[in-house]
């Protein structure tokens, strides 16, 4: 049977000897190096030693190693509607999923910056198998979703996890992260599935399901790279889904994509906060609409907000155009941006192969169509 302690990140009584004990592990030792490279082993030690809360990890290694990454793997991060938000407060950030680690990674350097509650993640346990991956993402404040579960055991997993970020919201001010949808978007395409707010609904505690979605206060948030730095190791799905033929994961697929999404290069990055939900819920509850409908109501006004904050960069532009074979936004790229990324383009896509190119494209050019259909729902 399925418990809280199944689930939960480390209690911060935990924290030090779990640090600790992991330390010695090759791929922990290599993080720490990366994420302090001026200074010694016995500096390093002193640093995790150090750590008895898991706000001391994620302030004294975490930060620091997300910053890291991002100095050496970007030219830039940047983020918009965070100062709308209340320090001390929490909040439920529903946002699309691009990077195993980094989408949660970059909110919380971003809500640690402007001094706001930092994050319990969602993650699957299918991402974290191996047991050193485990304990950082304990350490990290993950709790875990477990999947490939029978019907009856799925259940009862979702109501604990839905006790849990309801608890973590409403009694102990946790802010919550989980993604509109169960994995990444392969193909650029956000979408929030009613499954992930059914999910969510089952600790509903109102009469009316919205009311319940007030009190944990919605925050939708949206995530851009301008290079997705696993575009290729998305292309093998995409291709069998284009196919329609079964597609199964390699064995360390998933950490092999948890790797080149923290190496790989990105270019520019952006974190948009949208919105807190309030008008909009009381909105969908005085429609009248029977439940199945008002899901489907707020997964469509969290997409558009979703839409709407989308930080698009030359990289989308650019395969929209293509794509379509017009010169549309030709106005929002250079001709420099235009030879990079056919550049890319020949680099992850087989010559001649147009099936390929198009779910390359498509991969990019997805936001920019989500964003029209966005700006013509609005008018």
């Amino acid at each position: 049977m399925i418990t809280i302690d199944d689930i939960r990140p480390y209690y911060d009584s935990e924290v030090n000897d779990a640090l600790l004990k992991f330390m010695e592990h090759p791929m922990v030792l290599a993080m720490l190096q990366f994420t302090f490279p001026n200074k010694n082993m016995e500096e390093i030690m002193a640093i995790a030693e150090s750590c008895h809360s898991i706000r001391d990890f994620q302030s004294k290694i975490i930060y620091n190693s997300i910053r890291m990454v991002l100095e050496k793997s970007s030219e830039g991060f940047s983020t918009d509607g965070f100062e709308k938000l209340e320090k001390g407060e929490s909040y439920l950030f529903i946002s699309n999923h691009r990077d195993i680690i980094l989408d949660t990674s970059l909110l919380n350097v971003a809500l640690y910056e402007h001094d706001l509650v930092m994050t319990a993640s969602a993650i699957g346990d299918n991402l974290v198998k191996k047991p050193f991956l485990m304990a950082l993402s304990r350490l990290n404040r993950s709790f875990i979703i477990k999947r490939d579960l029978s019907p009856r055991e799925m259940l009862k997993s979702s109501k604990l996890v839905s006790s849990y970020i309801s608890n973590s919201l409403q009694k102990e001010k946790r802010s919550i992260w989980i993604a509109q949808r169960e994995g990444r978007t392969k193909n650029g395409d956000d979408q929030t599935q009613q499954g992930v707010l059914k999910m969510l609904a089952l600790a509903n505690d109102e009469d009316q399901v919205m009311d319940y979605f007030k009190k944990l206060k919605i925050v939708p948030i949206s995530i851009s790279y301008e290079y997705d730095p696993t575009d290729v190791l998305k292309m093998p799905e995409l291709m069998a889904k284009h196919k329609e033929i079964e597609y199964v994961k390699s064995n360390n697929e998933d950490f092999n994509s948890i790797l080149k999404g923290i190496t790989g290069r990105k270019r520019h990055i952006h974190i948009s906060a949208g919105k807190v939900f309030s008008a909009e819920l009381d909105e969908i509850k005085n429609s009248g609409e029977p439940n199945n409908k008002q899901f489907q109501m707020l997964a469509d006004t969290i997409d558009a907000e979703i839409y709407k904050n989308y930080k698009l960069w030359p990289s989308n532009y650019l395969a929209y155009d293509l794509l379509n074979n017009t010169t549309k936004f030709s106005e929002f790229y250079s001709d420099k941006e235009k030879r990079q990324f056919k550049r890319r383009i020949k680099r992850r896509v087989q010559i001649g192969d147009k099936i390929e190119l198009e779910n390359f494209l498509r991969m990019y050019a997805h936001p920019v169509t989500n964003h029209l259909k966005y700006k013509v729902s609005a008018s």
